[in-house]
């Protein structure tokens, strides 16, 4: 029995106009490329996504020529390594890298461990120790003289520095956001 080519290729049903125009909990959505494409109002743009990262952490934009930016949900932004239709209703594409729609944007911790390697600027570099209490989720008194707000946290490890996740610097205090579920305790051995 022949079938048309709409039933070989699937039920997929392409959102009209008006319902790309809104956010959608449960749908990927490719973020515009600038402000003039914007069509869900608070959206970001990959133009800012990637501006931030250069402004607030020197990582060259460059660094994501190769990467698709997304948002699903209310600000939570995806970083794919590659193309996939827009829009797209899945579980996951890529990981997480950013928090928007919120007075700070956020980066995540797993961004900040795959790409804070190329950061410049906004990166504390911490002690054995205090690198300790940090992925312990202990928030601590540290003198830094650079911005405040979310930073990268290193620590050498070999002779390079690695970047072990986020953290808030306000009020001489830098507070660990290490995910409960990502934080250890790891002790002295020597």
């Amino acid at each position: 029995m022949a079938r048309d080519d709409e039933s070989a290729a699937g039920s997929a049903v392409e959102p009209d106009d008006e319902a790309l125009e809104e956010n959608v909990g449960h749908r990927f959505d490719r973020l515009p490329a600038t402000a003039a494409e914007r069509r869900v109002d608070g959206r970001a743009t990959r133009e800012e996504v990637v501006d931030y990262f250069a402004d607030r952490f020197g990582i060259p934009a460059e660094t994501f020529d190769e990467y698709t930016f997304w948002e699903k949900g209310a600000g939570k932004i995806w970083i794919y390594a590659g193309e996939a239709p827009s829009p797209i209703e899945i579980e996951a594409i890529g990981m997480t890298c950013l928090r928007t729609r919120q007075e700070h944007w956020k980066p995540t911790t797993d961004f900040v461990q795959r790409f804070g390697r190329h950061a410049t600027d906004c990166v504390i570099e911490l002690s054995r120790e205090e690198a300790r209490a940090f992925t312990d989720g202990q928030d601590q008194e540290l003198e830094w003289d650079g911005d405040w707000g979310y930073l990268i946290v290193a620590h050498e490890i070999g002779e390079e520095l690695e970047p072990l996740g986020v953290g808030l610097y306000v009020h001489g205090e830098l507070q660990s956001v290490v995910p409960k579920g990502r934080q250890r305790s790891v002790s002295d051995r020597r």
